[in-house]
């Protein structure tokens, strides 16, 4: 089943400044008012409600709504709710219809505050209803600028909080209680969670999908989305892309994508950043720089997340012992498969496996950070 309770802890992140260090890990819910399961069956899906507030950004309600909603989603239910009348207009120029109310957040597992302009004032009863839901164990969520609401409402202050890059600035000045950070795809602190702008509620929703039910479903879904099944969330919003039909001089038609893939298919074995620089014709420093424009992070970061994203499937997905899990994936040793996936999850390879074992639904108390599939993007 699902988690309702979620870490009420302000201090626990799993996104971090590019660079900055490992991620930091995710701890077990704390809080002891845990709101009590108003369904009888432990297979009743978990609940997501979005709150669409004037004028929403369709395009992130639409993020929500088709990792959630979608007819072929079973795991979770989904439903759209707003403060005031049901049509509400959209940055776009047409409007959609919410057919709830406030009262659906009472009854929500995860809310998802959609993107909106937050030039005026937010109605005073979603924000009471925002503190009520997060107060009764409810997982929070922005994205873009949803994470003005969470402000508003108080969730955000002496957090880290994200939110899409242009709005960074404006956000730190309304709410000087926020420490902003403008550098990072999404925050998640585990009962509360922001993502920067646009594409990147797709990074955080996938995120929350693989710490709610592991890295199949997560990579089920993306597919459908064809969206890359995992970005770091500390990986830069702004990503410097290469122009189209530019070749590199392995060959490819799509930057550094013919190296990763590469590298991908050869994750067991010991790849240095020469031996990624060599295959793709260049340098190690001009190597260095364009995959950083590319992907927004580093060649070695990049190559060890992909590791930890294998070796995490490979424990919910095969009987492997703990010391092959470490050798197919690159890892090496089984320590140093424990010792990542501390950092990265909280948790050892055994817990892992079992939360994920069979199902894929999520049993543990602690929510790992996860990982997608490793993918190429």
């Amino acid at each position: 089943m699902l988690r309702k309770d979620r870490a009420m802890s302000g201090s626990d992140t799993v996104a971090v400044d590019a660079e900055s260090g490992p991620a930091p890990r995710h701890i077990a819910p704390r809080h002891a008012g845990r709101r009590p399961s108003s369904r009888s069956s432990s297979r009743s899906p978990h609940v997501v409600v979005a709150l669409a507030l004037p004028e929403v950004v369709a395009f992130d309600l639409s993020i929500a709504a088709q990792v959630f909603g979608h007819r072929r989603e079973s795991h979770y239910a989904f439903e759209v709710c707003t403060p005031g009348p049901p049509l509400v207009p959209t940055t776009t120029g047409f409007s959609i219809s919410a057919p709830a109310s406030l009262d659906a957040l009472a009854r929500a597992d995860t809310v998802i505050v959609p993107g909106f302009v937050a030039d005026g004032e937010i109605a005073p009863d979603a924000l009471v209803a925002l503190r009520a839901a997060h107060a009764g164990g409810a997982r929070v969520v922005s994205i873009c600028t949803g994470a003005f609401a969470l402000a508003a409402a108080g969730l955000l202050d002496g957090r880290r909080a994200t939110t899409h890059w242009q709005d960074s600035p404006e956000l730190a000045r309304r709410h000087p209680a926020v420490e902003v950070v403008d550098n990072v795809l999404y925050v998640d602190h585990g009962d509360i969670a922001t993502s920067a702008g646009v594409a990147a509620g797709i990074d955080l929703c996938l995120h929350l999908v693989r710490s709610d039910l592991g890295q199949r479903v997560a990579t089920e879904i993306a597919r459908r989305l064809v969206f890359a099944p995992f970005r770091s969330g500390s990986q830069a919003q702004y990503v410097a892309r290469p122009l189209p039909g530019r070749t590199s001089r392995a060959g490819d038609e799509d930057g550094l994508g013919a190296t990763r893939r590469w590298a991908q298919d050869r994750l067991a074995e010991r790849l240095t950043l020469h031996d990624l620089a060599r295959h793709a014709g260049y340098s190690t420093r001009t190597f260095s720089r364009r995959f950083r424009e590319e992907t927004g992070t580093s060649p070695l970061r990049w190559l060890h997340e992909r590791r930890v994203a294998l070796a995490m499937r490979l424990l919910e997905e095969t009987d492997l012992p703990v010391e092959r899990v470490a050798a197919q994936s690159g890892l090496g040793t089984a320590a140093n498969l424990r010792l990542h996936l501390r950092r990265v999850g909280g948790v050892t390879p055994s817990a892992h496996r079992e939360a994920f074992r069979g199902t894929g639904r999520a049993a543990s108390p602690a929510r790992g950070s996860g990982s997608g599939a490793p993918a190429a993007g």
